[in-house]
């Protein structure tokens, strides 16, 4: 249902480097690129995410409640994904763990823009 999400960012070259290095630890890539946004993902034909410069030129500001989750497959994914999100220039906004037990395992960081990110896993994957 969902084809892209975009956050904007008020260093797209910064951006664009954190977000490559973050989602080719799941297969992704950049897809699409212009002189203000970039989208990654694994196929044009799957959902994607973008960073860009705002349409208006303004300044980005991250939305309070607006979050983007992504599902890297798996517990050690999350873990995965967490970890290289904070050595890339991410901060924490919630260590790995269990959420709801046996049903939701998630970790939160920003992005150095300070968008909101979640790493997830559902369900009976959380046991395998």
């Amino acid at each position: 249902m969902i084809g892209y999400v975009t956050l904007g960012t008020a260093d797209f070259e910064k951006a664009k480097s954190y977000y490559s290095d973050l989602l080719a630890e799941i297969g992704a890539s950049e897809l699409i690129a212009t002189d203000r946004i970039a989208m990654y993902g694994t196929a044009m034909d799957s959902p994607m995410l973008a960073v860009c410069i705002p349409y208006d030129e303004g300044n980005p500001h991250p939305g309070n409640g607006t979050m983007v989750a992504i599902n890297p497959g798996s517990k050690e994914n999350v873990d995965k994904l967490y970890k290289r999100a904070i050595e890339l220039g991410g901060t924490c906004d919630g260590e790995p763990g269990e959420r709801v037990p046996d049903v939701f395992y998630g970790a939160y960081v920003r992005d150095p823009d300070g968008n909101k990110l979640a790493f997830f896993q559902f369900g009976s994957a959380l046991n395998s």
